[in-house]
């Protein structure tokens, strides 16, 4: 049995987290492959580094080495140290390397901001190293994450991926190694590393997981699994044992913060099952996520919210006739990098559900549009977006009437809706300043 076991930021954010996620990996049986995140802060750091005006080297690298190093003098001492320090100076200087080039490069701020995930799993590794067992640590270089796209926003060339690691890491784990294995990144054809965006860690464990052809994928975080709500929101939100993949991704991709949206695509594609566990709380047995799960009869399952989003409104006569029109609003939608939650049309009207802060560069993209005859287009702010999950939510009669009837309850307007595109969800957008209230109303009408 071949398990992957991504551990995130937190997990791997300082000795004693270290030390419990290398308990975790040698308490469990099979081949493993673990896949970690940058330690907690560190991608921030880098973030600011890329987006500040000038770079005083010196100070960036003196901050990045004595994290590593505070950590790893807590951890190493003797020839465990000595060994660690061998393969960290080599890391430096790539590190060093990586933020003095050139700055108008498009991929400068993918190089840089991967950089985190370079010295976690070198960190880990020499942990694992010392309780025995054959660990190597590797970048995405080495064990052939194949990445293509635009700059730090990449995707994973799945059937590339598969045969690389086919020749770099299946070997590894026949002799006994476990290759720990940088997360977030991947490496384009002509060597540039390409980042899977903010959170793309559960993305490259599931991109492992896939080309491997693994039997299970855990991810392990700070929370227990996925719950009923936002325990934040509803205090008594309740952990959900075991969950179907459509759900999971609806979940994810509308606000529920445990997994990354993107990570569930390529362990479905081959069946492989999730797990969501808590690296501080081993004991506890998580979600569990695959095809396979027996339906319930609860009207809903679970409840997530995402907030500061906008309602883009476009106007022109009699745009349900105009395809090429809607096509091409779309596509300047997407020039601007942003992403469309919902969208809803009339006869002469389409609006947009993005966040607030992709408002302004997506109206820019909007008013250059030649050749069409826009009348009027409208921004509506301050909104939220509810996505309420269940078996077969749209099967059953009357549910739109039970759901709503919570949202008239908090006194709350529908400002848009969106069903029918997936049959375990109901997305609907509600004013920012009632979204707590739907959630709790709803958790408490049908969750309790």
């Amino acid at each position: 049995m071949i398990t992957v076991m991504k551990f995130g930021g937190t997990s791997v954010g300082s000795p004693e987290a270290l030390r419990r996620v290398a308990g975790i990996v040698s308490n469990t049986e099979g081949e493993r492959i673990v896949v970690a995140s940058a330690m907690s802060g560190v991608t921030n750091f880098l973030v600011s580094v890329v987006e500040s005006d000038k770079i005083d080297i010196e100070s960036v690298k003196e901050q990045f080495a004595n994290k590593h190093l505070t950590a790893a003098e807590k951890l190493f001492e003797g020839e465990a140290m000595e060994a660690f320090m061998a393969e960290f100076d080599g890391r430096m200087a790539g590190f060093e390397k990586a933020v003095m080039a050139d700055r108008s490069d498009p991929y400068y701020k993918d190089c840089v901001v991967s950089q985190g995930e370079r010295f976690s799993t070198l960190l880990l590794a020499h942990v694992l190293k010392g309780m025995g067992i054959d660990a190597r640590a590797m970048t995405s270089e080495d064990a052939g994450v194949v990445a293509e796209g635009h700059p730090l926003n990449g995707s994973a060339n799945l059937p590339k991926t598969e045969a690389e690691m086919g020749m770099r890491v299946r070997p590894l784990l026949s002799m006994g190694v476990l290759p720990v294995i940088t997360g977030y990144y991947g490496i384009t054809p002509d060597g540039r590393p390409l980042t899977f965006g903010r959170g793309g860690s559960d993305y490259a464990a599931a991109v492992v997981a896939n080309a491997i052809g693994a039997d299970m994928l855990e991810i392990w975080t700070d929370v227990d699994g996925f719950m009923s709500a936002d325990p934040r929101i509803v205090p008594d939100a309740k952990k959900i044992d075991e969950m179907n993949f459509g759900e999971a991704a609806e979940l994810a991709y509308f606000g529920a913060k445990v997994l990354h949206p993107r990570t569930i695509e390529p362990v479905r594609m081959r069946h492989i099952p999730l797990k969501v566990r808590n690296s501080f709380k081993p004991e506890e047995p998580g979600t569990l996520i695959h095809h396979l799960r027996k339906p319930k009869n609860d009207l809903l399952r679970s409840v997530a919210a995402k907030t500061d989003l906008s309602i883009i409104t476009i106007s022109s006569a009699e745009m349900a006739y105009r395809p090429a029109m809607v096509a091409k609003l779309i596509e300047m939608v997407a020039a601007a990098d942003a992403i469309i939650y919902s969208i809803s049309t009339s006869l002469s009207t389409v609006a947009f559900l993005v966040s607030s802060t992709d408002v302004k560069t997506t109206l820019r993209q909007i008013n250059s549009i030649e050749g069409y005859d826009i009348e009027k287009i409208d921004v509506k702010s301050g909104v939220a977006l509810i996505c309420a999950v269940g078996d077969n939510l749209l099967d059953k009669c009357g549910v739109c009437g039970d759901i709503f009837s919570a949202v008239k309850e908090a006194d709350a307007n529908v400002e848009m809706i969106s069903e029918g595109a997936s049959e375990v969800s109901l997305n609907f957008v509600v004013p920012m300043g009632k979204v707590v209230d739907v959630v709790k109303i709803l958790h408490s009408k049908y969750m309790s």
